[in-house]
């Protein structure tokens, strides 16, 4: 019988997201601090986007060809850690380009092979993805609450130690990761990129590429916005920890919801709430219950919608197909999705204000939205009750 190095896959997924629990909601406030315009602070956060658009596929196609994983993500974190003392160290635009470049490559490669490693030790029991991933939602919020309370009190300088802190956990936990055997599938799988083609496949992927772009704003902004309407570094943590709250909650019952409900309707449904989302986000910024309301989508707006898109993944790309789709939809979504929607809020942000950048967001969504109900039907995303896999 198989066991699951259950302890190991989610003490990676805590300290991953322990890191991006530091880095995404503070470090454009640093930025900000060194009087970086807000262009500037969109152009730099977007490379870990940009370097998705097609890191993950190189890592992901080295990994399949060579049928190794592990050591590429033992690389990828150990060169994570080694960049981010470079910040310590520079001060100019051009200097933190380069950093910021280079930390994304490397770290780009990580989540999509442990993505692929966790299913593939999971094998028959796929369900039990969420019990595992619910450990970097409760790492987020660690270090995104810490951070924001140990930041009112301290010199925001001091955020440079607390990313480093949470790289160290990655690079100790990736050590300690086993390999995975992988699965016996059939050999006469079509290729990749006629998988890709399809027209179901080609939806989902636009679909997730609208919602990551509607998320955009957030990421980069959504803490300077509170910041500038006098909310405390602290709240801020909180109303980052409240949304990861209402995320593992999805993700601790979202085994259950798939037995009821379609990927179809779970994605309908993710798309619909982000709509609404950020239209309260640009327009409630002044009201805090408005506020801790969108918060609570982000249970729906991230946590559903990806525990959905990753399922219909995971099932569209089999065998050795398996860790490039995964590439492909992190590069796809979180990638080009997230450079496009960081990168056009940075414009919008100081030429139409917060407000109006957050209803863009709502229109990246609502994009979505139409794409699933069109191109989606029901029968290309119904599952076998025994097989659900999230």
């Amino acid at each position: 019988m198989h066991r699951i190095p259950y302890w190991r896959l989610s003490g990676f997924y805590f300290f991953y997201f322990a890191f991006i629990g530091v880095f995404l909601p503070y470090f454009g406030l640093y930025l900000q601090s060194l009087s970086f315009s807000a262009l500037d602070i969109s152009i730099l956060m977007s490379q870990m986007q940009l370097m998705r658009l097609f890191g993950p596929y190189l890592w992901g196609a080295l990994a399949d060809r060579i049928g190794k994983r592990v050591p590429i993500v033992r690389l990828a974190c150990l060169m994570a850690l080694l960049v981010s003392t470079s910040f310590f160290l520079i001060r100019s635009f051009e200097a933190f380009l380069v950093a910021m470049a280079v930390l994304a490559f490397f770290w780009s490669a990580s989540l999509p092979l442990v993505e692929t490693l966790t299913f593939e030790h999971l094998r028959e029991g796929p369900e039990r993805y969420s019990r595992i991933r619910i450990w970097g939602s409760i790492g987020f919020i660690a270090t995104v609450m810490g951070a924001g309370a140990l930041l009112d009190l301290l010199e925001i300088t001091s955020l440079l130690w607390m990313i480093v802190i949470p790289l160290v956990g990655t690079m100790a936990y990736a050590m300690a990761m086993p390999e995975a055997e992988p699965g016996l599938h059939p050999a006469d799988h079509p290729p990749v990129w006629d998988i890709l083609r399809q027209r179901r496949v080609l939806a989902l992927f636009s679909a997730c590429f609208s919602m990551s772009a509607a998320h955009g704003a957030l990421y980069v902004f959504f803490s300077i916005f509170l910041s500038d309407h006098g909310y405390s570094k602290s709240a801020v943590g909180g109303l980052w920890s409240l949304g990861v709250l209402a995320e593992i909650a999805v993700f601790f019952y979202m085994s259950r919801l798939q037995r009821v409900y379609s990927l179809r309707t779970i994605l309908l449904l993710s798309f619909s709430a982000a709509v609404l989302r950020f239209l309260m986000i640009g327009m409630g910024v002044e009201l805090p219950v408005i506020i801790v309301l969108a918060q609570l989508l982000h249970g729906l707006t991230f946590g559903s919608f990806h525990a959905a898109a990753i399922t219909a993944v995971n099932r569209w790309f089999p065998g050795r197909t398996r860790s490039r789709g995964q590439a492909l939809y992190s590069s796809l979504t979180f990638g080009a999705g997230g450079l496009v929607g960081g990168l056009i809020s940075g414009w919008t942000w100081d030429h139409l204000g917060g407000a109006l950048t957050f209803a863009l967001s709502s229109f990246f969504a609502l994009v979505g939205l139409v794409l699933v109900t069109i191109w989606i039907p029901e029968k290309d995303v119904v599952m076998h009750r025994a097989s659900a896999a999230i």
